[in-house]
C-alpha cells in the first residue's frame, strides 16, 4: 500500500522527542485534514490522525447520547479497579460503555442487596479518526468513579450504572462485583505482578492463575495492551484504540474485583492524544494521586498496603534505548522518588518498586543504562528490597545486586538481606505476549531445571543507543514461558518478602526470601 506524504521524515523523526512528535503531527495534520494510514508516523508511537483525539475530563459524558437509544440497551463493559492513596479508606472504580449516556454513577454497599451510596462517575472520552482502508474512527467513554470514606478490611459490593440502567434493580443483579479494602493494621497479604499482557489465550490463561492466587491487587509494569503495535519510534509503528476495548473485555473477570496497579511501557506511549503521549492513559486508568502529577505521568504514584510501600515508575523518561520520552519530566521524577523512597523507607518493612524498562536483563532488550544511571543510585541510598520489571518477554531474576556487582548469590530457594547484599530484580516480562529468548548458548534454569551459568555475554545501552557489551555474573534464573509473579507479604514474627514466581499452568519455577537484618 502507498503511504500518503504524512508522516515525519524519518531522519527527521530520529532526533524529535515525542512533544516535538505530536505538534508536528497535529500541525500538518490538521492543515491538510487528511486522514492517516497505519503505517504513516515515524517515530511518534501512534499513528496520528486528522481531528482533535485529545481526551476530555468532565461530569458529564461530552458527547450527548445517541438517538433514539434508550440507556437500558447500553451495558457497560471492561470494569476495573484500582487502589487510592490509602487503600485503606479508598478504591477507584472505571469502567466503559459503548455510547455516551447520561449521569453515569457507581452504587455501592456493605451487602450485594443494599446498595444504598450512589456517587457520580466522571466521563473521560476519546475520539479516534478513521484510517482509510484499515479501521473506522472510533469514540471511546471511559468512566470514573472514586470511592473515599470507606472503611478498612471491609469487603464492598458495587454495580456500575446511568439514566435508564440502574444496577440495583433486580434485572441487573447479576452484574454486581466486591472488593476489599485493606486492612486497619498490617497483616499477611499477597500480590501479583507481570507486565507484556496483551490480548491474547495466553493473557486470558495469566489473568485464571491470577485469581487462584487471591491477591489483594496486581502489578502491571507496562506494555499494558498493546494498541500500539510496535512501539519503538519507527516509521512502520501502527495503532488500532479497538484494542484497549478488547484488553478490557479480557481482564474484567480479575480487574473488576483486584485492583489493576499499571505503569507505562514504550507501548503505552500514544503520540496523537497529547504531547507526551499519556492522554490515553489518562482517559483509561485512575490511579493514586500520591505527590506527583498524575496529569503530567500517570505511571508515577505510590502507595502502602499493610508493611509494604509501593513505588510505580516511568521508565520511558529515562530509557536510553526509545528515547522518545527521554527527560520529558525535566528530573522531577526521579527527585520525587528520592524523596518518596526516603519517607517510605521510615514507615513500612520492605519497599517494592516496579517500572517498565529493565536494570537487569540478559534477553532481547538487554539492560537500559539510563534507568541504571539515574535510579540505581536511589535503590542503593534508600536500601530498595525488590524491583519487578517487565519490557524483556521472560522471566529472569538476579542475584542480590550492590554496587553494579553481585552482592550476594541467591539461589533457589534462598534468602537474601538488603541491607548487607543489595536488591534483587526480577524480569516478569512473560504476561501473555509473544516470547523472548536468552543469548546464544545460555540455557534457560529454573527450579527443577537448574542449569546455572558463570557469566553471560550481554549489553546495556548506552545514551548513544550503543549497545555497550558486558558480561554479567548476576543472571541466576531463567525461564522462557509465559508466567508471572506472587508475593506474599508477611508481616508477623519476622517480616518477609515470599518471593514465586509460577508458570501459566500454577507450576512453581523460582522462589526466594527477602528478610532485612536477619
Amino acid at each position: 500500500m502507498d503511504l500518503p506524504d504524512v508522516g515525519i521524515p524519518p531522519r527527521l523523526a530520529r532526533r524529535m522527542s515525542m512533544a516535538e512528535q505530536y505538534e508536528y503531527l497535529r500541525t500538518k495534520l490538521t492543515r491538510r485534514r487528511t486522514l492517516v494510514t497505519a503505517g504513516a508516523v515515524a517515530g511518534g508511537l501512534l499513528t496520528g490522525c486528522a481531528g482533535d483525539g485529545s481526551p476530555s475530563r468532565s461530569t458529564r459524558a461530552s458527547a450527548s447520547p445517541a438517538a433514539g437509544v434508550h440507556g437500558s440497551v447500553v451495558a457497560p463493559f471492561g470494569r476495573h479497579l484500582a487502589l487510592g492513596a490509602d487503600p485503606r479508606t479508598q478504591m477507584r472504580i472505571s469502567w466503559q460503555v459503548p455510547l455516551a449516556v447520561r449521569r453515569p454513577f457507581v452504587r455501592v454497599g456493605t451487602r450485594p442487596d443494599d446498595l444504598g451510596r450512589r456517587i457520580e462517575a466522571e466521563v473521560r472520552d476519546l475520539h479516534t479518526p478513521g484510517v482509510t482502508g484499515v479501521r473506522p474512527a472510533l469514540d471511546q467513554y471511559y468512566l470514573h468513579a472514586a470511592l473515599d470514606g470507606l472503611r478498612p478490611g471491609t469487603t464492598y459490593y458495587y454495580g456500575v450504572g446511568h439514566d435508564g440502567l440502574d444496577p440495583a434493580a433486580a434485572a441487573h443483579r447479576s452484574t454486581i462485583a466486591s472488593f476489599r479494602t485493606a486492612p486497619a493494621s498490617a497483616e499477611r497479604f499477597v500480590f501479583t505482578a507481570f507486565g507484556d499482557q496483551g490480548v491474547s489465550k495466553a493473557a486470558a490463561a495469566g489473568d485464571d492463575v491470577i485469581l487462584r492466587q487471591d491477591p489483594a491487587f496486581h502489578l502491571h509494569a507496562g506494555d499494558i495492551c498493546y494498541a500500539n503495535v510496535n512501539g519503538r519510534g519507527e516509521k512502520t509503528d501502527g495503532y488500532d484504540p479497538g484494542y484497549w476495548d478488547l484488553f478490557l473485555k479480557q481482564n474484567e473477570e480479575v480487574a473488576r474485583s483486584v485492583p489493576w496497579m499499571v505503569t507505562t511501557g514504550n507501548h503505552d506511549m500514544e503520540a496523537w492524544y497529547s504531547p507526551d503521549g499519556y492522554g490515553g492513559q489518562l482517559a483509561r486508568w485512575s490511579l493514586p494521586d500520591s505527590g506527583f502529577d498524575p496529569r503530567a505521568a500517570p505511571g508515577v504514584y505510590a502507595f502502602t498496603y499493610g508493611n509494604v510501600g509501593f513505588v510505580a515508575l516511568d521508565a520511558n523518561d529515562v530509557s536510553y534505548e526509545i528515547p522518545a520520552n527521554l527527560g520529558y519530566t525535566g528530573g522531577r521524577q526521579t527527585a520525587w522518588l528520592d524523596d518518596k523512597l526516603g519517607e517510605l523507607r521510615g514507615a513500612v518493612d520492605f519497599v517494592v518498586v516496579f517500572f517498565h524498562h529493565c536494570a537487569y536483563s540478559t534477553s532481547s532488550h538487554a539492560s537500559d543504562g539510563g534507568v541504571r544511571e539515574e535510579w540505581l543510585p536511589l535503590f542503593a541510598k534508600h536500601q530498595v528490597d525488590l524491583v519487578i520489571n517487565g519490557h524483556n518477554h521472560v522471566y529472569e531474576r538476579t542475584d542480590a545486586i550492590k554496587d553494579g556487582t553481585v552482592g550476594r548469590r541467591v539461589p533457589i530457594g534462598g534468602s537474601t538481606d538488603p541491607t548487607r547484599d543489595g536488591t534483587v530484580y526480577v524480569t516478569a516480562g512473560g504476561g501473555g505476549k509473544d516470547l523472548y529468548g536468552f543469548p546464544a548458548g545460555v540455557k534457560e534454569s529454573y527450579e527443577g531445571h537448574v542449569r546455572d551459568a558463570e557469566s553471560v555475554d550481554t549489553f546495556r545501552w548506552t545514551r548513544s543507543r550503543a549497545a555497550d557489551a558486558e558480561t554479567v555474573e548476576w543472571s541466576r534464573v531463567r525461564y522462557r514461558g509465559f508466567s508471572l509473579l506472587r508475593v506474599e507479604a508477611v508481616s508477623g514474627g519476622t517480616p518477609r518478602l515470599e518471593v514465586s514466581a509460577l508458570a501459566q499452568n500454577g507450576e512453581r519455577i523460582d522462589h526466594f526470601e527477602v528478610r532485612r537484618g536477619g
